[in-house]
Formats: C-alpha cells, sequence, structure tokens
C-alpha cells in the first residue's frame, strides 16, 4: 500500500510502521551475517534515508561501518556540503573513491557525452575490493526502474562485480541468503518496497534533514530534450538553448551533468507529498537522460556492476 497525502494519520504511521520494521529487520541481518559491510552514501534523499534507520537498527551505538561515496567530480555543491555536514554529525568513517582521479592517472577516459555516471562502476568496484567490503548497502527502490524491480534485497555480484538478473535467489518468509564465494561480494538494498511516496512521508515523519536543492529554489537552467538541466561548470548550454531563471527542485541528485530539475513550487516536505500525489513518471525517468539512452540502459550498467 502507498501512502496518499490526505490518507489518514493512523493510516500513514501503520505503513511506514511496517516498512521501517521491514528495513531495519533486514539491516540487522546484514550487520549479523557479514563481516566488513559499508554504505553507498551520496548524500541523497533515499541515502539519507537508509543511514537514518541504519542509526535507528543500531540504536545505542553510533553507526558502526563506513560510508562510501563514489564521487564523479560532478556533484552539486549543495549536496557535496551536505554530505560533509551528515560525516560530521554522526561522527562516520568517509570513503571516497574519485572518477576525476582515475581519469587524472589515464585509467578512464572523458565520455564523449561528458556525462560520468557510467564511469563510476570502475570505481565503485576497485573501492569496494581496496576496502575489502563483503556487502555494502545501497538505497536502490524497485518503483525507481524495471532493472531494479527485478533485484532481489540481497544481490549477488560475482569476481567481476557483475549482477546476474537471471541468477537470483528466492527471498520468501523474509529469509534472506547472504552466502557468497569468497571473491564475490553482495548488494544489500533495505528500502527496495518503499516508493518515492513512501520516502517522503517518512522524512515527514522523522523530519529528516535533505540538501536543499530538493526543495523549490530559483535557479539557472536551459532546457534540453525536455529537461531543465541547471547551469553549472559541468553543464553547459549549447549555441541554441536560452538560459533562463525559474523556479525549480531536484527529485534526484546524481551527476550534475546529465540530472534535470523540474519545475516546482514545492519549498516544504508537505508540498513535495501534494505534488507526488500527481506524478505519473519516476524521479529516474523525469530527470535523469542517461535513463533515456535505452530502455535497458540501467539494466546493462547495472549488470557490468552499477549501483
Amino acid at each position: 500500500m502507498t501512502i496518499t497525502a490526505n490518507a489518514p494519520a493512523g493510516t500513514q504511521r501503520s505503513v511506514l510502521d511496517a516498512l521501517e520494521a521491514e528495513s531495519i529487520h533486514i539491516i540487522r541481518e546484514v550487520l549479523a551475517e557479514f563481516e566488513k559491510p559499508g554504505l553507498l552514501f551520496s548524500g541523497g534523499k533515499d541515502s539519507v534515508v537508509v543511514l537514518h534507520l541504519l542509526a535507528k537498527a543500531v540504536v545505542p551505538l553510533r553507526v558502526p561501518i563506513p560510508v562510501v561515496h563514489i564521487d564523479t567530480g560532478h556533484n552539486f555543491a549543495e549536496v557535496l556540503n551536505f554530505r560533509d555536514s551528515v560525516v560530521e554529525k554522526y561522527g562516520l568513517n568517509l570513503v571516497v573513491g574519485s572518477v576525476q582521479e582515475y581519469i587524472d592517472r589515464g585509467e578512464l577516459t572523458e565520455l564523449p557525452d561528458g556525462t560520468r555516471n557510467r564511469l563510476q562502476t570502475r570505481v565503485l568496484l576497485d573501492t569496494i575490493e581496496k576496502n575489502g567490503f563483503d556487502v555494502v548497502f545501497g538505497g536502490a527502490r524497485r518503483d525507481e526502474d524495471k532493472a531494479r524491480a527485478k533485484e532481489r534485497i540481497l544481490s549477488l555480484r560475482d569476481e567481476f562485480g557483475v549482477w546476474d538478473p537471471r541468477n537470483q535467489r528466492p527471498e520468501i518468509w523474509s529469509l534472506y541468503n547472504g552466502r557468497h564465494e569468497p571473491d564475490w561480494h553482495v548488494r544489500a538494498f533495505p528500502i527496495s518496497n518503499w516508493t518515492e511516496r513512501d520516502i517522503w512521508a517518512y522524512i515527514q515523519r522523522e523530519n529528516i534533514e535533505l540538501p536543499p536543492i530538493y526543495f523549490a529554489h530559483r535557479r539557472q537552467v536551459f532546457e534540453r530534450d525536455g529537461m531543465w538541466r541547471a547551469l553549472t561548470p559541468v553543464s553547459q548550454p549549447n549555441e541554441d538553448e536560452q538560459v533562463i531563471i525559474k523556479q525549480v527542485r531536484y527529485r534526484t541528485v546524481g551527476d550534475a551533468s546529465c540530472t534535470g530539475a523540474v519545475l516546482s513550487a514545492a519549498d516544504t516536505v508537505e508540498r513535495v507529498l501534494d505534488e507526488l500525489a500527481i506524478a505519473t513518471v519516476t524521479e529516474r525517468g523525469a530527470t535523469r537522460a542517461d535513463d533515456r539512452i535505452s530502455a535497458a540502459g540501467m539494466e546493462d550498467r547495472k549488470t557490468e556492476g552499477y549501483f
């Protein structure tokens, strides 16, 4: 069942309580079963919610695992500032894998379109191997994309980091099998069954702080392929694209070179929930240019080892 903006308060709480309990159960199972977990943390809303759930799962202890950020070098400044403030607030160990450092060393080459999302895969797999993580938590949800809808809560990656959608384990009765080969690792997705609106309803209930670009603000943008792109050093207009100021917000906060904004007056969590009540496209479908390459674009990247 999905949260609706005008549902009775008791209904909202019961649904969110059920989702929260399921996620905390998954987190505790993973922490008990694996030797060296990490948390993929971008500073985006989903990873922020997973961190919040992780903190609840281990209370009264502090968060006991590192957070891992694969930095494309094209991040929004507001998101990086927020990431650093969260790391300081929780006293976290931050592990950063830098795409820019790989490019500078000649180990990766810029793509023709200038985007770097696909370049993250090599850096992610190397960071996991270098730090010896046998499992990493992620904030993927099944409602985001068809490929993510196929994936199990505990998802195996082989020695090359490859995900095989045809070779997955059943997860009936909330039983999760984390056993894997010594040189394999696992991705754990504790909010798989949440929707975008569930995430925002939980953010409202728990009073969770987010980067400010998730809320309506005035920004210099230009339109490309039906998306509003921010004017940044890594996102520049073509000669026929006019830069104007619009009131926008972001539904997802990925690589600034391929992430679009949506026109919006939603400057509070409550207004975001009202907006989502009539949304017909997922946040990735609406604002991520790299997901529009092909219908199988996300699945292709995931089989390579992407998030």
